[in-house]
């Protein structure tokens, strides 16, 4: 008896040992690895813009966002998760010390010490004969891996908003641009209606005509503005930079920012079931099948062995010697007979719960093909508006080139010059917002495959 009671309590401090240090051993794992958050962005898909303040922001935005890091946290509180989980599967050990005032009666060569001190080692263990516990650790290990894609989620749509916002401040300062060069035409022009008016060749409704257009040219400026000081304070903020230093934020010309790689013209079908969020929804199937086996095994009985080893100074004998030492071991299986309904009703709750996850999953999976679907239609448009524009552009620059040439013969006035080189930069203009739009369709096609691009 003594023996066996040695053997178990032994056995169970070597397993838990063997536990504990296991886990220590992967106590160095960083929840905020920048590699391997930055392996989730495909970095090889940023480096086609060939921009090195785009890859720039887009790492500061993986190191210092706090909606990913927070993502990234939680990541690492399912991953612990696990380990309790699997904590509860081990045998537990545990000792305390008491101290005890009785008093009994004393009989004939019995007698015990109405002061007591009593050291306990207790072992509980539940044989997991059934499975139960290990199908409870993979519940809550699917639980994490479901965490994981939605962290991968987070981190492949911050790098796309971070590109989006990006393109947004270099499109404005081209914008920007234009528009002092045609508030430059505008001021010209206005000069000489302003001449014209003074000696009567025009009237005033002429006059105010060139001084509102002017005025709205103007306000387009101001309005360009706004928007850039918004934008670079979006990407401030989404690359965790203070948004004091917005302003400063440096930027390539957008002009010579493009894509330099192929756009697919359809995506396979692997590429559109791996994504993060359809590989989350398959988790949490899995995660609820596993539910459903636990609550089934809830029917059947629970198995547990408990040892009891304590020292004590009630009975003769020194303190650790056999004399005075109590020593039990319980095993046994308990069935419970009456529930009220809750192991049934429960049974059906994961059920339920099931069929819930499984229409989501429907859901994901066709939501990622209508998105993959969209955005492929979308760039395709967008292309095509864009090349459409591009030569609308090319036209204007003939046109303006044709005035010039009139005007050095002189059969057009100076205002006509004025008027096609506005148009000039109207239509540069035009074609810079289609080509931002075809630009952030192609995140937005990076973002429906899941960064596979």
């Amino acid at each position: 008896m003594r023996k066996l009671i040695i053997a178990l309590i032994t056995f169970i401090f070597i397993i838990n040992s063997s536990a504990y240090a296991f886990s220590f051993k992967k106590n160095n794992h960083n929840p905020l690895n920048v590699q391997e958050k930055t392996e989730y962005v495909n970095m090889c898909f940023w480096d086609k813009f060939q921009d090195e303040y785009l890859n720039y922001y887009i790492t500061e935005a993986i190191r210092n966002n706090p909606d990913a890091r927070k993502a990234s946290w939680q990541v690492e509180e399912y991953r612990q998760n696990v380990k309790y989980s699997f904590g509860q599967e081990l045998p537990s050990l545990s000792v305390s010390a008491n101290y005890a005032g009785i008093h009994v009666p004393r009989f004939d060569n019995f007698e015990l010490d109405q002061n007591a001190f009593i050291l306990p080692f207790i072992a509980s263990y539940e044989p997991d004969f059934l499975l139960k516990n290990r199908d409870r650790t993979k519940s809550v290990k699917k639980a994490y891996e479901t965490e994981k894609y939605l962290e991968k989620s987070v981190y492949i749509s911050l790098a796309s908003d971070v590109a989006t916002a990006y393109v947004n401040v270099i499109l404005y300062d081209k914008l920007i641009s234009y528009q002092n060069e045609i508030i430059k035409i505008k001021q010209a022009e206005t000069e000489r209606v302003i001449k014209k008016f003074q000696h009567g060749i025009i009237d005033r409704r002429e006059y105010n005509a060139i001084l509102k257009e002017y005025e709205t040219a103007k306000n387009n400026l101001e309005t360009y503005e706004k928007n850039r000081i918004t934008a670079l304070t979006q990407l401030a903020v989404l690359a965790g930079i203070s948004a004091d230093c917005a302003k400063d934020l440096k930027r390539s010309d957008f002009d010579s920012f493009d894509y330099h790689g192929k756009i697919p013209a359809q995506i396979l079908s692997d590429v559109i079931f791996s994504r993060p969020d359809v590989m989350a929804a398959e988790k949490n199937l899995e995660k609820a099948k596993i539910d459903i086996r636990v609550a089934r095994k809830e029917f059947l009985p629970g198995f547990r062995i408990t040892g009891i080893y304590a020292f004590n100074t009630i009975a003769p004998g020194n303190f650790f010697s056999w004399e005075s030492t109590l020593a039990a071991v319980l095993a046994g299986a308990t069935q419970d007979i009456f529930k009220g309904g809750q192991k049934l009703a429960n049974l059906r709750i994961q059920k339920a719960k099931y069929e819930q996850l499984f229409e989501d999953y429907r859901k994901t999976d066709l939501n990622a093909v209508k998105e993959i679907n969209d955005a492929l239609c979308i760039i395709k448009t967008d292309t095509e508006i864009d090349k459409n524009t591009i030569n609308y552009l090319n036209i204007q620059k003939n046109d303006f080139i044709l005035m010039q040439k009139k005007f050095s013969r002189g059969i057009s006035a100076y205002t006509d010059i004025l008027n096609e080189q506005e148009k000039l930069f109207l239509a540069a203009q035009n074609q810079t917002q289609t080509k931002a739009a075809r630009l952030v369709n192609y995140f937005t096609l990076y973002k429906a495959v899941g960064g596979q691009l």
